[in-house]
């Protein structure tokens, strides 16, 4: 990260409808380069619908407010536009690609810089699908190996901002520390020196949090940005007095 990061990503009053209801009512969030941001919050507070919206997923109807990514409006731009920007998704659950093996996904996902036989080699070990590198993208993958397969993918990639839907999500322990260890090498680098991606990272239990570094942690309650802090102290929070104390108590400041 340098010295005086950028804002990269900055969300201001976002109100997003699917179908007839409001899911989001005003969200203002603002991510510098090469931050990760934690998205704590209940089922059904809006969390993926605030992804959703940033990918550009169809059906997610932004009715007020903007969403930029390095200056420029992200709501003009389809989603390959914006994976092209720099912008890479591990999805809650990974979609199954019937014909493309997850050698062509990884290399299509690296295509502004190529992706050496050496480097895909590297990736696989570190993932454990070595194995798997030919099979068709997530066909027949237990849980555990499509959050790793996705994870292949986005190492490939190496966008300049990474959104995590749920990464711990229908896996088991093992495939958590893993999953994690990727994602904090994506997002931190292992030197100081290194490009380090930006990170927004979806969690209902907080258990990725045993595994990745986080900077900064928001709870999303009822469609709104309820308040901000610490991660681990949002966490510990939460695990005492569950969301609707957590949005209440000292330890959190209230944001716009």
């Amino acid at each position: 990260m340098s010295e005086n990061p950028a804002p990269l990503l900055v969300i201001e009053n976002l109100h997003v409808s699917v179908g007839e209801g409001e899911i989001l009512k005003g969200i203002n969030l603002e991510v510098l380069e090469g931050e990760t941001h934690v998205l704590l919050g209940p089922n059904g507070g809006g969390k993926t619908t605030l992804l959703n919206t940033i990918i550009g997923i169809p059906g997610y109807r932004v009715t007020e407010g903007s969403v930029r990514f390095k200056g420029e409006d992200l709501l003009e731009l389809e989603i390959d536009e914006r994976a092209r920007m720099g912008i890479g998704v591990a999805f809650q659950r990974p979609p199954a690609v019937r014909g493309v093996k997850l050698r062509q996904a990884m290399e299509v996902a690296a295509s502004n810089g190529g992706l050496s036989e050496e480097r895909l080699g590297e990736l696989a070990d570190q993932l454990n699908l070595r194995h798997m590198i030919d099979r068709e993208v997530n066909m027949g993958f237990s849980g555990g190996e499509a959050k790793r397969s996705e994870m292949a993918q986005l190492l490939a990639q190496q966008p300049e901002l990474a959104l995590f839907d749920e990464p711990e999500s229908g896996v088991d322990l093992d495939n958590i520390a893993v999953v994690g260890e990727a994602i904090n090498h994506l997002l931190k680098g292992e030197r100081v020196s290194q490009n380090r991606s930006a990170g927004l990272i979806i969690t209902h239990t907080g258990h990725i949090l045993e595994f990745v570094n986080a900077d900064k942690g928001h709870v999303l309650y009822n469609g709104r940005l309820a308040c901000e802090g610490n991660p681990l102290d949002l966490i510990d929070e939460i695990s005492r007095q569950g969301y609707e104390k957590c949005v209440e108590c000292a330890l959190c400041q209230p944001t716009s």
